[in-house]
């Protein structure tokens, strides 16, 4: 009979090997990709990734992916949808024409490159034409205008040879020199262009050295911004125009410009001859400017074209990538023309796997199936807990901390009840509760359309941890209604255990002889001794859950050492550590409770004893009672104190005696450690079972006890190894109860800091806003209302809330899992095309 799959354990699974004729390889591992339950070994560890069986496919694969990438930079580039790969044709890799639809996606891939790369040098070609054109224009047109500017005003020319002590760059219109009057008098001449803005000073201060101020120059900003057609940057320019003298001076401003990044144009000084080639500038920027439309409406038309089949191929190239990287973890025989391969397989989808098996066979058209037969080994086999959506979120907390050893007890399973309810208790408040429960809703409620976006990072772990989020806010109303806590107010829903008299000053409460049924009486709120009641409770019941959780944390030991046939472990590790906790600390569980259920109001009742000062001299001085909890308390602390001291031996010297004693036995029976020495070479079938093989009847090979990396069980023993390895556990554990039990007291503290933050918070806003007015107080109460919303939401749901879930974690990963949780294992990881999607997006 079948077990039903349980996260109490880790899956049962089994080593299994497969025989894969080549004709039919792709289409079977496409299959069990599909299933995602293999995960395979690597039957060549030692072969270099570059000389192994489909390097040469995986090159080619990795070609088509390089052109989907720069496919896909290119559409999102241009902001052309793509469409979804539920909506695209499918595109079938598998079957007997595997190997032409490949070839002709490869063929469609370069064609569609060599077209896009064509059209997007010829778009290049054409913008960059356009901007020089464009920059011609404005040169053209800055120049015509300075020169008539210029016309004129020649007695205001001034030039370096008559004075040489003004300043020679000058921005004003009257220091600017016309070449035209200029040219009677002194052979002046030119250099005009355009340069970056933002290099103007730059050039203007290296050309005043490097000339010795021998130059006019003037300059004019250009409105039109330009951008660059292949990196899309755009760039702001100006006109300058530089007058010198001499054709060394020239070159040397040239030189200068095209250093800087400048670039010059041949502007004639005849203004007819300006406009001409001010017309023929136009009329080619309107001819570039059509072909550059067309060209660019072309281009996009293939980005469509593109686009729609974009999702297909991705999917396509990386599942055919996938099957052929894992192709090359198999071994292949020559003789037999069939790859060998090995790999982990959870134990009750054998049955699947073989479906799958004979599906592949089917789709690839030939007569000859695969061969799978399960191998027994020593070898620890990986963990693997199947999850769903709801408990996928809580298996991930524990796998951070360490994968589960085989088969061990799953703290997964019961945190999915432990975490969300100690979030709770440092989070209790029935309205914040009641926001985080309603959040999670919603992402539940709209998780598909959620999945068909992207959120982002941040978003995207809050909505993965959705159905932990609706528990941990669901708990934590139930533990604002015990606190009876909702946004910092409390409740009077049933009737109260005290009265308060009438009068002014301090006054004392008067039990009424009610008993308020759930939770916290709401007469303590707004006491003066409320924080000081509160504080005792919370802190006391902090002590109370973490003892609690510790214990059953110690008793998820004892599945585990019956389901390994650890049986020493229990009775010299288990029942010492369950024995020395509680005769300190659950002593200290029912002293608390007791004193609880007192009456110290009665007469004859005494003084309530200080729980905390008890403890202490239990230690320090044992049997002495001050205020003494009942009869005999004080010779019953001294005998647990005893049986506290007894448990440390007990677990430091019984286990390491026993398995010594063990080992002399068998060492004098004749026994030794043996290996095969066969090392971990593939594993095929024996001469005789050759015949078998070829009719499809697999034996069972049992397998040696090689370590593979994860190796069995067993071993050399060392008897100084046992000693220290059991001295660290014992000190550990016996120092760990102490600060464990004191770390769950930040279940109190962060209770009492929610509760706080949120009195203040709420006086501080909400409450300065009922005072009586008009129109004003309704708008400043409107005001100040949105103001408590806002840091309720930000800071004591999403910041508070944090807070809680990372002492949560702390307290599962160290306080608990510290006492049981081996963690010694490796995670499955099948072949999976679903998980290769995953990880895409």
């Amino acid at each position: 009979m079948t077990d039903y799959p349980s996260l109490f354990r880790s899956e049962e699974m089994s080593l299994v090997q497969l025989f894969i004729p080549t004709e039919v390889a792709h289409d079977t591992i496409s299959e069990l990709a599909e299933l995602g339950n293999v995960q395979f070994k690597d039957l060549n560890p030692d072969v270099n990734p570059f000389q192994r069986a489909y390097v040469g496919e995986i090159r080619r694969i990795d070609e088509m992916a390089r052109r989907v990438r720069f496919f896909a930079s290119q559409v999102e580039k241009e902001s052309v949808p793509v469409r979804p790969l539920h909506e695209s044709a499918p595109l079938l890799l598998v079957g007997p024409r595997t190997d032409q639809t490949r070839d002709e996606l490869d063929t469609k891939l370069a064609e569609h490159e060599k077209r896009l790369i064509q059209m997007n040098e010829s778009y290049q070609t054409l913008s960059t034409r356009t901007r020089e054109l464009q920059e011609a224009r404005h040169v053209l047109r800055e120049t015509a205008v300075f020169f008539d500017r210029a016309e004129g005003r020649e007695a205001e020319i001034r030039n370096s040879y008559d004075d040489g002590t003004q300043p020679l760059l000058a921005g004003d219109a009257e220091s600017q020199v016309p070449h035209e009057g200029l040219a009677g008098s002194v052979d002046l001449e030119f250099v005009a262009g355009t340069i970056d803005r933002a290099r103007i000073p730059t050039f203007e201060r290296v050309l005043w050295r490097v000339l010795r101020g021998n130059l006019y120059m003037n300059h004019t900003d250009i409105d039109q911004v330009f951008v660059d057609p292949v990196t899309g940057v755009e760039t702001r320019k100006n006109v300058f125009i530089i007058f010198a003298h001499g054709q060394a001076l020239l070159a040397k401003i040239r030189k200068v410009a095209e250093s800087m990044g400048g670039t010059l144009y041949p502007i004639d000084s005849n203004a007819d001859k300006r406009s001409d080639a001010l017309r023929e500038v136009t009329s080619r920027l309107e001819d570039i400017g059509n072909v550059l439309y067309n060209t660019s409406g072309t281009r996009k038309a293939e980005l469509i074209k593109i686009a729609e089949g974009l999702a297909g191929w991705q999917d396509a190239v990386a599942k055919e990538k996938l099957i052929y990287e894992t192709l090359n973890l198999f071994n292949y025989d020559a003789r037999r023309k069939t790859l060998i391969a090995e790999g982990w397989v959870p134990t009750r989808d054998i049955a699947m796997i073989m479906l799958a098996l004979r599906q592949a066979t089917e789709t690839a058209g030939t007569s000859v199936p695969p061969i799978l037969q399960e191998i027994r080994t020593a070898k620890q086999p990986p963990t693997f807990h199947r999850t769903n959506k709801f408990t996928e979120g809580f298996q991930t907390i524990i796998d951070s901390y360490g994968i589960a050893t085989y088969q061990e007890v799953n703290p997964g399973l019961f945190a999915v009840v432990t975490f969300p309810f100690l979030f709770a208790v440092m989070f209790g408040d029935l309205g914040h509760g009641f926001l985080v429960t309603l959040t999670a809703v919603g992402m539940i409620f709209f998780e598909r359309q959620i999945e068909q976006v992207d959120i982002g990072e941040m978003i995207g772990t809050f909505f993965y941890g959705r159905y932990i989020i609706l528990l941990m806010g669901m708990f934590s109303m139930f533990t604002g209604l015990i606190y009876n806590d909702i946004f910092s107010k409390s409740m009077h829903i049933w009737h109260s255990g005290w009265d308060w008299p009438r009068g002014n000053g301090t006054l004392t409460a008067i039990a009424n002889g009610h008993t308020y049924p759930f939770g916290l009486d709401p007469a303590w709120h707004g006491a003066e001794n409320a924080l000081v009641f509160t504080n005792s409770y919370k802190m006391k019941l902090s002590i109370i859950l973490g003892v609690i959780h510790m214990t059953f944390a110690i008793c998820l030991q004892v599945p585990n050492h019956l389901h390994f046939k650890r049986t020493l472990n229990i009775w010299a590790e288990f029942i010492p550590q369950l024995i020395f906790l509680e005769s300190i600390f659950g002593y200290l569980v029912i002293c608390i409770i007791m004193k609880w259920c007192t009456d110290w109001s009665a007469e004859g009742a005494g003084k309530p004893p200080s729980l905390l000062n008890m403890l202490i001299y239990m230690f320090l001085s044992p049997g002495t009672i001050e205020d003494q909890l009942f009869a005999g308390q004080g010779p019953l602390q001294v005998v647990l104190l005893l049986v506290a001291l007894v448990c440390v031996p007990w677990m430091l010297i019984t286990k390491p005696y026993i398995l010594w004693k063990e080992h002399q036995k068998t060492v004098s029976m004749g026994y030794r450690n043996i290996s095969t020495g066969d090392g971990d070479a593939p594993r095929g079938l024996t001469a005789h079972d050759e015949g078998e093989e070829e009719e499809g009847n697999g034996n069972l090979i049992v397998e040696d006890a090689e370590d593979d990396g994860h190796g069995g069980h067993g071993g050399h023993f060392e008897m100084g190894e046992v000693v220290i390895h059991q001295v660290i556990h014992t000190i550990e554990f016996c120092l760990g109860c102490i600060s464990n039990t004191a770390s769950y007291l930040r279940l109190w503290a962060l209770s009492l800091a929610h509760a706080q933050l949120s009195e203040v918070l709420y006086t501080m806003t909400l409450e300065t806003s009922f005072v009586s007015g008009g129109v004003g107080a309704i708008l400043f109460m409107m005001f100040m209302f949105a103001m408590w919303f806002s840091l309720t939401i930000f800071i004591l749901c999403v910041m508070e809330g944090l807070s809680a879930f990372l002492h949560a974690l702390r307290l599962h990963w160290v306080e608990a899992n510290s006492k049981h949780y081996e963690a010694g294992g490796y995670m499955f990881t099948p072949v999976s095309f679903a998980k290769l999607q995953e990880k895409e997006q």
